[in-house]
């Protein structure tokens, strides 16, 4: 390092909403300096609106990444490289890896991606988990979806932000989308796609996530989702409103599947369901929690994650955790449908409103709104705190109503979203789903895939 400049810190690509900027802002923080490494760099608005420094380069080619880094690192120097994206979290650590940088195991996160691995994995060491099948084959699909018995959820076997995943009651729709989904040849992010789907067993039951860092639980965090078929969140309460031993016995079970994938370096978020069986892993994602969690935790409890992994990434001490109110809640502001955004109001009010310490709002005048039932309808979001779960999540509502976000058509504007999450009845069943897949489908089917 020369002249003083502080020691590069590289970001491979981010998170387009929630918490990419913010990673930024840490660094800097830190006294380091981002420099965001991406393909396209028009992705991320807010590298120009904050003065980050970029490289262009083909982030999905380790050899490229590794060069770049090591030329940051001859130059002035380079602390550490993480990532906030799914999609890139693996070849971060892969980079780290041969430059002698700290981070995860990065074969473990390429593991931890595919959730057909991931699945067998945690079977094999005993962690409960649906009833699953991996295919490339339409017809292998419902063949699948009737020995599995009752309704069933089918996802890609990558991918991230409930992209693609959606409940199937019936063999057509099993069918239909399965088409759909072995039809796509490229994921969000312009990638080619694994050509496989998963068809698993829907368990029922509320949703909660559990984030831990090096192998330690942080939070349990109780979700709110959109109305079946899809499984878009739409808000989150943490800590939990539930009892000991359930935040405990989730806790646990997300341990032991950290454990079972090798995984346990840095943070985690796991994503369960409580069963009448006790907790179910839907899925382990190597990766810090995205929906705005860690803002909401830092704002709670003052255990900033970000903060704890650029500095774990960089082999610098944690910040101690400053004293919170103990409670936060999250909520979405979502598009009712297709179309392109006239106005945007109410900003200023929602962050004038009792308890809220983030709000924002990503749908700017002009922007092209289509609806894809993913993170991706989420046009906006509030982040409010409070001294009980109650509290806190009344507040993030009555600020989410206050944003309006106008969409060309009659009657169109944005509105806060509630689904059906947990803090309804943390302990209460789901509906009864009816459904005619309770026996294998005898008659072979035409191939799907690419």
């Amino acid at each position: 390092m020369s002249g003083g400049t502080p020691r590069w810190f590289a970001f491979l690509e981010s998170n387009t909403t929630g918490t990419g900027r913010r990673f930024c802002a840490v660094a800097r923080a830190r006294g380091l300096r981002p420099v965001l490494l991406a393909r396209d760099v028009a992705r991320y608005p807010y590298a120009a609106e904050d003065g980050v420094d970029t490289l262009v380069l083909d982030t999905s080619d380790l050899g490229a990444v590794v060069d770049a880094c090591a030329r940051l690192a001859d130059a002035e120097g380079l602390a550490g490289i993480a990532s906030s994206s799914e999609y890139f979290v693996a070849t971060a650590a892969l980079a780290a890896a041969k430059l002698g940088l700290p981070g995860p195991d990065g074969e473990a996160i390429a593991r931890c991606r595919d959730k057909d691995a991931q699945r067998a994995a945690l079977a094999a060491a005993g962690v409960p988990v649906p009833a699953f099948h991996a295919t490339g084959q339409v017809g292998e699909a419902v063949r699948a979806a009737g020995e599995i018995g009752g309704p069933v959820v089918l996802k890609p076997v990558s991918g991230s932000g409930s992209v693609g995943v959606k409940l199937c009651l019936t063999r057509d729709e099993v069918r239909r989308w399965a088409v759909e989904l072995l039809s796509r040849l490229t994921d969000e992010r312009g990638a080619p796609t694994a050509g496989r789907i998963l068809v698993e067993e829907a368990v029922t039951g509320p949703e909660f996530s559990v984030e831990t860092f090096d192998g330690r639980v942080v939070a349990v965090v109780a979700k709110h989702l959109t109305p079946e078929p899809f499984f878009v969140e739409t808000g989150h309460d943490l800590p939990a409103p539930v009892a000991d031993d359930v935040a405990a016995a989730l806790g646990e079970t997300a341990v032991r599947a950290l454990g079972a994938l090798g995984l346990g370096w840095g943070a985690a978020h796991t994503e369960l369901r409580l069963t009448e069986r006790g907790p179910v892993v839907i899925e382990v994602n190597p990766r810090l929690a995205g929906g705005m969690i860690p803002a909401a935790l830092a704002a709670a409890t003052g255990v900033d994650l970000i903060d704890r992994l650029i500095a774990r990434a960089a082999g610098l001490d944690p910040a101690p955790a400053q004293p919170g109110p103990g409670h936060a809640a999250i909520r979405f502001v979502a598009a009712p449908g297709a179309g392109t955004v006239t106005a945007v109001g109410g900003l200023d009010e929602a962050l004038r409103a009792p308890g809220v310490v983030d709000a924002a709002t990503t749908a700017a005048v002009g922007r092209q709104v289509r609806i894809t039932h993913s993170f991706q309808d989420r046009l906006g979001h509030v982040v409010a705190v409070g001294a009980d779960a109650g509290q806190a999540a009344e507040r993030a509502a009555d600020a989410a109503r206050l944003i309006r976000i106008e969409l060309d058509g009659p009657t169109r504007s944005a509105e806060a979203i509630e689904g059906d999450g947990p803090t309804r009845s943390a302990e209460a069943a789901e509906p009864t789903r009816s459904a005619e897949l309770d026996e294998p489908t005898r008659s072979a089917e035409g191939a799907g895939g690419r």
